[in-house]
């Protein structure tokens, strides 16, 4: 089914066609259905499609559960990380930006929750992570 709109004469016309067989298309015009005949049969059209040269794309960091078990800083959500703003040995404190997620076009603070040391960077930045992949260690 494909839909169309004609301005004729300043005026307006949606056609829709629903159906062609042979020389008869049976088509909408304004919601008035109509049997048009063509001169002659449409022609089959034949669709190649090219498949695309393959991509590199950055590594996933797979949801995993860290090794001190409540000590890791998991994903919110799916995303990139975009900016990292702490390295290993950083003393942090409870609310302290650590990273930048960038999910759905925003950008997400990814903030300590709670002090500590940053045992382990579990990620980079550019680095793809699914929803509940472990981003750091805090000790």
């Amino acid at each position: 089914m494909k839909s169309f709109k004609y301005t004729i004469n300043g005026n307006v016309y949606k056609v829709v066609i629903n159906r062609i067989e042979d020389t008869i298309a049976d088509v909408e015009v304004n919601g008035t259905p109509y049997k048009v005949e063509m001169n002659k049969p449409t022609q089959k059209q034949v669709i190649t499609i090219n498949r695309p040269a393959q991509t590199t794309v950055a590594p996933i960091a797979r949801p995993q559960q860290a090794n001190s078990g409540t000590n890791a800083l998991r994903s919110p959500l799916p995303g990139v990380i975009i900016e990292v703003l702490c390295k290993v040995g950083d003393t942090v404190k409870k609310g302290q930006k650590l990273l930048v997620l960038e999910a759905m076009k925003m950008e997400n603070a990814i903030n300590a929750e709670k002090d500590g040391v940053v045992k382990e960077l579990k990620v980079n930045k550019g680095d793809s992570v699914l929803e509940g992949a472990d981003l750091l260690i805090i000790e």
